[in-house]
């Protein structure tokens, strides 16, 4: 009777070879996913679910910056990160030597430029205060968008890699104020003005679409990432995390949750 039991066991517990095997996706050994609080995580939410639902399981690991999402891919805390674009991953690579790669999209979230103080960045006052992210990408981001809008005038051929140096010509004489990205919302009060991105921005209340001074439009350059170290680019577990960004019930979700502010997969 004993032996017949211990026969049938395989039979009654499918998933039993598969856990004990450590296979990535199992309820025993979920797929860990970095992501920053608020859009990131909303997002990678919808399709953990999605995922589930089809029997592979992943679990969200939330971050509060920037930086230690991939200091803990790298260290291997977690399989894989959702958060980033490629202008960020690309420096991160230069800076740190990590050997990461995409394997798929996630979500655009709009930088928009925000004050609580002025109706247009024309009404920016000779000396305003201005905060942009502090990271060296998202920095030259929110430079050229203001830049672009008329606050001040970069070099010739300044990109996303631009610095407050670059900056050539400040009738206005506009003081740049260099915060983590994280922090900006709390310090909207303190300053005339600052350049958020739509994952920070969407969660305190803020949409680039209605409210933003000045805002980018849909360049896919900055589209997120899912992003894993190299060595398992291949692996079946990853597509799987990146095909998931692509299902429809995740674009609907994004679409009414976030109200244009976010957009899937630009």
């Amino acid at each position: 009777m004993l032996r017949r039991s211990i026969l049938a066991l395989p039979a009654l517990l499918p998933g039993l070879a598969a856990a004990q095997s450590g296979e990535l996706g199992t309820q025993a050994r979920p797929v860990r996913v970095g992501v920053t609080q608020g859009v990131h995580a909303q997002t990678f939410e919808k399709v953990r679910d999605l995922l589930a639902a089809n029997g592979f399981f992943t679990r969200a690991v939330e971050f509060g910056d920037f930086i230690q999402p991939n200091a803990a891919l790298a260290g291997g805390d977690l399989e894989a990160n959702a958060y980033q674009h490629l202008p960020f991953l690309e420096a991160q690579r230069a800076q740190r030597g990590y050997d990461f790669v995409s394997v798929g999209k996630t979500v655009l979230t709009l930088m928009g430029v925000f004050s609580r103080k002025h109706r247009s960045l024309d009404a920016l006052p000779s000396g305003a205060r201005v905060a942009i992210p502090n990271d060296p990408t998202n920095g030259g981001r929110a430079l050229l968008l203001l830049a672009q809008n008329g606050a001040f005038t970069l070099r010739a051929g300044a990109d996303h890699r631009a610095t407050v140096a670059d900056i050539a010509a400040n009738p206005k004489r506009i003081r740049i104020v260099e915060l983590e990205a994280a922090s900006i919302v709390r310090a909207l009060d303190d300053v005339d003005a600052a350049a958020i991105t739509g994952n920070f921005a969407v969660p305190a209340g803020l949409n680039p679409l209605r409210d933003a001074l000045a805002r980018e439009t849909e360049q896919s350059v900055y589209t997120c990432l899912v992003v894993v170290r190299r060595a398992d680019a291949p692996a079946a577990w990853a597509q799987r995390v990146a095909r998931g960004y692509a299902r429809p019930e995740v674009k609907a979700f994004v679409e009414t949750t976030f109200g244009g502010a976010v957009i899937v997969g630009a």
